[in-house]
Formats: structure tokens, sequence, C-alpha cells
């Protein structure tokens, strides 16, 4: 597990306060599922969650490991062809909005999908979500996947935005 230390510059180029960013290497899919399953034990109702990374570089798979801990109906595919799809709760936990963003080109598409309306009593996630997913909350985790140079593992880097996540700790999940 490597923290590090970042400043983030918002929308309107003020600099947020300082964030650390949780970097994970991740040698399995099974161990991706695994992690996003310890991110989904932190997560509540109201929590956004932007993941970035390549095609194939496992936001499906992460999103999936998150569902399968917080209980939702259905299995986690990928909402490619459908853009977002809702997994109820099958107990009292809250329910999952996963939004597939990369055939989105603005906010105003992501406007659109009134995401907003659900965001209170939801973990929305949303892939592809850099640079449009942002404005649905002032608190949010930026997750990226990033393949690393032997192809199977993968470095996944948290960085924990806003008030929410201002005592944010990462024991347990790194």
């Amino acid at each position: 597990m490597n923290v590090t230390g970042a400043h983030r510059a918002d929308r309107t180029g003020e600099v947020e306060r300082p964030t650390a960013t949780l970097a994970v290497t991740v040698p399995t899919a099974a161990a991706m599922r695994d992690l996003g399953g310890r991110l989904a034990a932190i997560l509540r109702a109201g929590d956004l969650v932007v993941l970035t990374g390549d095609l194939g570089a496992g936001k499906t798979t992460f999103t999936r490991g998150l569902g399968e801990r917080l209980d939702v109906v259905g299995d986690v595919t990928s909402p490619t062809f459908v853009i977002a799809r809702v997994h109820p709760p099958l107990g009292d936990g809250p329910a999952l909005v996963h939004v597939d963003a990369y055939r989105l080109e603005s906010l105003a598409e992501v406007d659109d999908l009134d995401l907003d309306a659900s965001l209170a009593e939801s973990v929305t996630v949303v892939e592809w979500g850099e640079g449009l997913a942002e404005g649905l909350s002032e608190s949010r985790l930026e997750i990226n996947v990033v393949r690393c140079d032997d192809d199977e593992h993968r470095r996944v880097e948290i960085t924990p935005v806003g008030p929410r996540w201002h005592a944010f700790s990462f024991r347990g999940l790194g």
C-alpha cells in the first residue's frame, strides 16, 4: 500500500485541500473484486465513485465486488449499451446505480440521466466518468485503474475528494 499526498484543482482553478491517494497493486480479477468489496464496506447511501481506466482494466470487475458486498439484486455487468443500471438492495443497504459514461460526450448528457434524483439513496458508480460526473457531488472517490507493465497486475489509485472523506482512513483497505 502506498499513500501519497496530492493537491487538486477544481473546475474554477481553486486548489482544494490536500488529499491522500491510496495506491494498491492488484494481481488478479478476484483480488480486484475483493478490493471493490472492501471499499463497499465503508460506502453509504449518497456516495459517488468515479472510475477511470482503460478498456479492460477492471472497472466493472471492481464494481462487481462492490455490488456483491452491498448485497444488491442482479449480476453487476457492464452497462455499456444501457448506459445505467439500478441494482436494488436485497436487504437494508443502499441500491447500487452503475453507470457507463463511455458513450456520453457532455455534461448535459450526464444531466439527462437524472442521476442526482437517486444519488441520496444509492451508491453511484460512474465508469468513464472523469470530467463528466464530478459535478454530481462535492464529495466523491476518484478511482483510477491502470494496467501494469506485465498486463496482469493493476494499480488502483483511490483519491478521496470533498468533506465526506476529510477524515477518511485507508486502514484495512489496501
